[in-house]
């Protein structure tokens, strides 16, 4: 079986070994989470992405460090232009598209990163139901802060309906489908509680 961990370290250090897995990990999980919020399902008042699979599957799977690193650069990325977020570049692109209707879900995005990365790393992925609690916490702060910025352009109640409601069950679902991809690929498939 071909072992890429034994053959990098063999030319190079652990400290420098470890800066490129992080790098690499990072790069491929801004991919995951472009590919994931240019990925859209028809669903009303918008369309549904699968950016929150994304964002609580890498925060679950490699913990606050390298989580924070993939979701702060894929931020950064949008922030410097490039077209990563959902509807771009067709709505905008930059900052002026982090300021604009969705920045709040984007910044939401980031502090669940860093909730569900620290439970992960505490040890609360063994479980399905810990960290299913968890990934359904960090949806929590990804609604109220989303929301708060929305209501800025709509109404508290306006932002409520159709920034949070229509997507609650979608994103309950796909919290569930990250879950079960954090406990297989992590082999702790067996616990439940």
């Amino acid at each position: 079986m071909f072992k890429y961990n034994e053959i990098l370290s063999t030319y190079v250090s652990a400290r420098q070994y470890n800066y490129i897995r992080t790098l690499i990990l990072v790069l491929l999980g801004t991919g995951l989470i472009t590919l994931a919020a240019k990925t859209q399902i028809p669903f009303w008042p918008v369309p549904m992405t699968l950016h929150s699979l994304a964002i609580f599957f890498i925060a679950a799977m490699f913990g606050l460090r390298i989580g924070a690193l993939t979701v702060g650069a894929y931020l950064l990325e949008g922030a410097l232009g490039l077209p990563v977020f959902s509807g771009t570049p067709e709505r905008g692109i930059g900052l002026a598209y982090m300021a604009g209707p969705t920045g709040g879900y984007l910044a939401g995005f980031f502090v669940s990163t860093l909730l569900v990365g620290y439970a992960a790393d505490k040890g609360l992925r063994k479980t399905t139901f810990r960290l299913f609690s968890v990934m359904i916490g960090g949806l929590a702060v990804v609604y109220t802060l989303g929301a708060f910025w929305l209501s800025h352009f709509t109404g508290l109640e306006k932002a409520i309906q159709v920034g949070v409601i229509p997507f609650i069950f979608a994103d309950v679902l796909k919290i569930g489908i990250a879950t079960i991809f954090v406990r297989v690929l992590t082999g702790t498939k067996g616990k439940s509680a």
